[in-house]
């Protein structure tokens, strides 16, 4: 097989437009340039594709678990690759494994697994620690025992891991942090994210100037938009430097309330896909527990809902092309933004520099989507995963 690739017989979408009857061409994992079919040169393996869409790979910055495993159960490099071989099957080139609020012995394990995971091209981006530094207010399926402000042992943790990972995204309520803690972190390069928070807008907002980047999983376990008090949601929607991830699975949020936001959402930031993914994504196991708790699975919509005994949201059934699915065919989105909110956008909140876009330089991580949205193949740095 030669060294370089060139791939035809789909719309290429390199992340911003559409390039109809071209070739992407890419070697050594990169992305060489995207010309028309009758410019390919000699020297090149092509592939022909069957019709569909050619776009970037997907980004997913919360992913709980896959292919029957979750991370909080054994959090080792193994879990966090078995996790992205079944997302990949997806659309998902890149993951942050995302550890639900859990002791300190899990969570200093999970740092150690992920600083070994980010060392193979994997598709493990980073690390998302979402807890303990949560509100027991706003704990949604977390344990609430296990809830705790951020000290100073935790900042140097944190400051030294993203050291060693390059991405390290932290969820924290604003009731277990300081502006202050905030500044420090967020400068250090830790990807600060406000969540399963009570804060006023006011509270919010400090926090967001102080450098916090985002929400996690907007409108879901966070104060809500009242008329006279626009809570974490209100704030993250009016700030205009404020990223925010949703939850596109028709459980989570109502469309109609995910359209308004994508309507209402200002300044530079976006809204993008997250699945929040449990362990039955890719995976034919039946059920899974969750800190020891059971969790059901209620079938129906877009993907079955997943719920405790008592009825509290537990993560998603989601994928991420599913998510794309929703978005053009829930949201009103055009295919070219809901594929941006799963891959560009993504890339570009975690400061991603080399993915999001299939341009010159870019990483060659791509999917190949059908007629339907449907994957039907994958790219990771060139090398073609198997077909679903």
């Amino acid at each position: 097989m030669k060294d370089k690739t060139a791939i035809t017989g789909a719309r290429i979408f390199d992340g911003e437009r559409f390039h109809d009857a071209s070739a992407l061409m890419f070697s050594e994992g990169r992305v060489e340039a995207i010309v028309p079919e009758t410019a390919i040169g000699k020297g090149y393996d092509v592939l022909r594709l069957d019709g569909g869409v050619l776009a970037p790979g997907f980004i997913d910055a919360q992913v709980n678990g896959g292919g029957g495993f979750m991370l909080n159960d054994l959090p080792t490099p193994e879990t966090m690759f078995a996790m992205a071989q079944a997302h990949r099957k997806y659309g998902t080139t890149g993951l942050l494994p995302t550890l639900i609020t859990d002791t300190g012995p899990v969570r200093d394990r999970t740092i150690e697994a992920a600083v070994e995971a980010v060392k193979t091209d994997n598709g493990i981006i980073g690390l998302h620690l979402e807890g303990p530094h949560l509100a027991p207010a706003r704990k949604g399926a977390h344990l609430a025992e296990l809830m705790r402000p951020v000290d100073e042992a935790d900042i140097a943790l944190y400051i030294h891991t993203v050291e060693q990972i390059g991405t390290l995204l932290l969820t924290i309520a604003a009731e277990q942090v300081t502006p202050e803690q905030v500044r420090r972190l967020s400068d250090a390069g830790v990807i600060v994210s406000i969540g399963h928070s009570d804060a006023t807008a006011e509270q919010a907002i400090k926090l967001f100037d102080a450098g916090a980047r985002s929400v996690t999983h907007l409108f879901n376990a966070m104060s809500q938009i009242g008329h006279r008090a626009p809570g974490l949601a209100g704030a993250a929607l009016d700030h205009p430097g404020v990223w925010c991830g949703i939850i596109a699975d028709g459980h989570h949020v109502d469309p109609m309330v995910l359209r308004l936001a994508l309507r209402a959402k200002r300044g530079g930031a976006h809204l993008f896909f997250v699945t929040d993914a449990m362990a039955l994504v890719g995976s034919d196991t039946a059920g899974f527990q969750i800190n020891g708790r059971s969790v059901l699975r209620v079938p129906g919509g877009v993907c079955s809902k997943l719920i405790l005994s008592d009825g509290t949201i537990a993560g998603s059934d989601l994928d991420m092309a599913s998510a794309v699915r929703f978005g053009v065919a829930e949201l009103e989105l055009t295919l070219p933004e809901a594929v941006r909110m799963a891959s560009l956008y993504p890339a570009r909140y975690l400061r991603l520099e080399d993915r999001g876009l299939l341009r010159s330089g870019m990483r060659m991580d791509a999917v190949h989507l059908d007629d339907g949205l449907f994957v039907r193949a994958t790219w990771l740095s060139g090398a073609k995963q198997a077909a679903c």
